[in-house]
């Protein structure tokens, strides 16, 4: 193992690619562990998630290590691994999860019940996940291996898709769950706000599964081109605030079966305002009696940077009494990846959900991280695909 090099948060707006420690067979807190494997980092993504923390809009500690989308090669095995082997290629979910407590148990990984003192459910790189070090890093320790880690049989095959492999960890299956849990099927009318990563993951799963009509909106133009690009409907959210008049110009009806929001609690509305509850109150009025509302965009329990005291610890004003006369069905919380990264990556492999062009994937050196949170923070139409090793650039 080489010398450890990582990504590192600093404070508001500040990150740098700085020497880390190596990692080691250990929880946050010091204690040995046996069932954990060091990975050699093959690919890591900037994530929308992450720009939360770097924008200053939570309260991660300066000094911690980001990243929790995380693609590696197995180069250590501990003594209770049985199934991983070294040399393996795995992608890694971004919970950490035992597999041994209820919800684990039960398939609800993204609240693991015993991997973060704090509260239920753990990640890599993240505030308030339990303090596991990220991976947008060259070495990153990933715990209870067999249980998490999903690998690549072909490794030759796996690496001529890796710029869509490295999705499995975090967007693609979000953007699933997010249109699983909205009910997405065969001749769906679907709307996803946001037109960032997540959005158009989101918009792709939705297609996959069968939806009839997918729109998506945003404010930002550069992510609506790309959108129209690959063939979804841009909904230009700049134009005013009618979103039914909008969906009804695209869909022939001011309603959809399905609502995605991908965007949580950094929302703006028309004119560029913050209005953190506008997507869950636009979700009640858009979507028709006795539809479903996917929510996978990040809500938090405390936001420093709030438009106000209310919004500061998560408290929204929503118009919930539309949705409930609707009888709507919402479904909020984490992705349990588990629950969907083998049959994902299946239908990349077979060529079926091609969503490295889907969502732009952008592929710079680990150096180059802080230029690329900072262009990503601007509005870029791309994911960004960091490459600590160079094995990505051939």
């Amino acid at each position: 193992m080489g010398t450890n090099r990582g990504v590192v948060y600093l404070g508001p707006e500040h990150v740098e690619v700085q020497d880390i420690a190596d990692p080691k067979m250990e929880t946050p807190t010091g204690r040995r562990i046996t069932h954990g494997v060091i990975l050699k980092v093959v690919s890591t993504n900037i994530c929308g998630s992450d720009q939360h923390m770097v924008r200053g809009r939570t309260t991660a500690p300066k000094g911690m290590v980001l990243g929790h989308e995380i693609t590696g090669e197995v180069i250590e095995c501990g003594s209770d691994v049985e199934m991983i082997r070294k040399g393996d290629l795995v992608s890694v979910p971004f919970n950490v999860a035992c597999g041994r407590c209820r919800c684990c148990r039960e398939g609800d990984t993204g609240v693991c019940l015993t991997v973060n003192p704090g509260r239920a459910g753990g990640a890599y790189g993240y505030v308030d996940m339990g303090g596991w070090i990220g991976g947008q890093a060259k070495y990153v320790m990933v715990p209870y291996a067999d249980f998490n880690l999903l690998r690549f049989a072909d490794r030759s095959m796996a690496m001529e898709r890796i710029r869509d492999l490295t999705m499995l960890t975090d967007i693609l299956p979000t953007g699933f769950h997010g249109a699983v849990t909205a009910r997405v099927g065969v001749g769906s009318v679907v709307y996803v706000a946001g037109a960032g990563p997540v959005g158009m993951a989101a918009a792709a799963s939705a297609r996959i599964l069968g939806a009839a009509v997918v729109m998506v909106g945003d404010l930002n133009e550069e992510r609506l081109a790309h959108a129209r690009k690959v063939g979804f409907e841009a909904v230009d959210l700049r134009q005013h605030d009618r979103l039914r008049d909008m969906v009804a110009q695209i869909a022939g009806t001011p309603e959809v079966d399905s609502f995605i929001d991908a965007v949580g609690f950094e929302a703006k509305g028309y004119g560029g305002n913050a209005k953190p509850a506008i997507v869950l109150n636009q979700a009640m009025e858009v979507t028709r009696p006795a539809g479903s509302v996917g929510i996978p965009g990040l809500y938090v329990t405390e936001d420093p940077g709030g438009v106000d005291d209310a919004a500061k610890t998560g408290n929204l004003i929503l118009r919930f009494g539309q949705g409930w006369a609707r009888s709507l069905e919402f479904h909020t919380g984490q992705t349990p990846v588990l629950r969907y990264n083998a049959r994902l990556m299946n239908a990349i492999l077979h060529g079926r959900l091609p969503i490295a062009d889907i969502v732009n994937a952008t592929v710079i050196p680990l150096e180059d991280a802080p230029q690329g949170y900072r262009d990503f923070d601007s509005g870029a139409a791309k994911k960004f695909v960091l490459d600590p090793h160079g094995m990505l650039a051939a």
